[in-house]
């Protein structure tokens, strides 16, 4: 008996084809998943404000992290939804605890995110309000 490497299917892509198989499932998400796009777009409103007001570096160090984690969370929100859908067509109370359970991962860290926001924009808005 051999130790089993001709049994199983060895696959090497070079450094650029992972890359690529990275970004079609980021594309994929952004076109299909409304979350990811509503992201997206709050992204995008927040980049805005941080050039406005000129925010610090590390203001923006902690920004881009918020950003960061918030995409690459939802992004294995999606990934973890999509294997649960593939596994099981039917309803199951496991199926649906692992669906929830990664959503309520990807909330928390909204959560967070937005105090984040909060404490670096907040006190900003009030001085340009004055």
């Amino acid at each position: 008996m051999n130790s089993g490497s001709q049994d199983r299917k060895v696959r090497k892509h070079s450094v650029l084809k992972s890359f690529s198989f990275a970004f079609s499932g980021i594309r994929a998400a952004l076109l299909n998943e409304r979350n990811l796009q509503i992201h997206l777009a709050v992204s995008i409103a927040v980049i805005m404000f941080g050039v406005f007001f000129g925010i610090s570096s590390l203001e923006w160090i902690i920004i881009l992290l918020a950003i960061g984690g918030m995409f690459s969370l939802e992004l294995l929100n999606t990934a973890i939804e999509r294997v649960v859908d593939l596994a099981t067509e039917e309803y199951h109370p496991l199926a649906k605890q692992a669906k929830d359970i990664a959503a309520g991962a990807v909330l928390v860290y909204a959560i967070v995110s937005v105090i984040i926001g909060g404490v670096i924009f907040l006190p900003k808005i009030l001085i340009f309000l004055q």
